[in-house]
């Protein structure tokens, strides 16, 4: 007998998966259209916890675990309970391919996020995800992610938060992709992505991860389709929940955070 709990959590994929396979179609509507106008150099793509939204999650997501919304018509009286962020800008790059494997499979690394919110470090999972560890190795020795905007937050059904896309539209990305790796990471139970997880957004099509990765602040049912790659750290997680407490800008539970949440420096080391 399928318990309320169960339904609620089954009511919350599908709604989500809805959410991602309506990104999917308007960024492939967006793709069409600017291959008439040549003139449009970038388009804005409602995100996804298509964590990539290209995805939570889609590139993200989720990634899914990939996430972004329809900004509210009228300001956020939150108050902001994070820094200015650091002088600089984003870089715009892209590659062709992805970069040849330089990282220690067999060896630990750490990402730390220096953010305006607080520091997150990560633990990486360099054995069981390493093209996903070497991909942050190399965007962060790039200077990638440094300045880039966390651009999705999402506190209803799901509960993270989506960064790793320099447009902060939630449909930007490398330029090449990764493949899905430890998709049965014993962490993940019943669909459960657990709090602490950090997960790869993608589009909702297999092997289509990017840069875009997501935070789970709070255990989040999603289906196993997210690459697991790296855990916070508990100072990470006190920084993610203050984010989270901030809430998002549309009231509905899936838009950018009110807090301004910037990656002022992403740096990977081998520990």
């Amino acid at each position: 007998m399928v318990t309320q709990e169960q339904r609620k959590r089954q009511l919350a994929r599908e709604k989500f998966l809805r959410q991602q396979q309506r990104r999917t179609a308007a960024r492939r509507k967006a793709r069409v259209r600017n291959s008439v106008i040549a003139s449009v150099l970038g388009v804005i793509v409602v995100g996804s916890l298509t964590l990539y939204t290209t995805g939570v999650l889609k590139d993200d997501d989720k990634s899914n675990a990939s996430a972004e919304s329809t900004p509210s018509a009228t300001p956020s009286a939150v108050e902001d309970p994070c820094e200015k962020p650091a002088a600089g800008s984003v870089k715009s790059q892209t590659w062709k391919k992805e970069p040849a494997m330089t990282i220690d499979k067999s060896a630990k690394y750490t990402m730390k996020l220096a953010t305006t919110c607080g520091e997150i470090d990560i633990a990486l999972k360099a054995s069981a995800a390493p093209h996903t560890v070497n991909s942050f190795n190399f965007l962060a020795g790039k200077g990638y992610l440094d300045h880039t905007k966390c651009h999705r937050l999402t506190t209803n059904g799901i509960y993270v938060l989506q960064c790793g896309d320099p447009t902060g539209s939630g449909s930007g990305g490398p330029g090449y992709t990764i493949p899905d790796e430890n998709l049965k990471d014993k962490s993940l139970k019943d669909n459960v992505y657990p709090a602490g997880t950090v997960a790869m957004a993608n589009t909702s099509q297999p092997n289509t991860g990017g840069s875009q990765f997501f935070l789970v602040y709070q255990d989040s049912s999603l289906p196993p389709s997210y690459t697991p790659f790296g855990t916070v750290s508990a100072e990470g997680m006190t920084v993610l929940k203050k984010i989270a407490a901030a809430g998002e800008n549309t009231g509905a539970g899936d838009g950018a955070p009110n807090a301004t949440v910037v990656i002022n420096k992403a740096t990977v080391a081998k520990s």
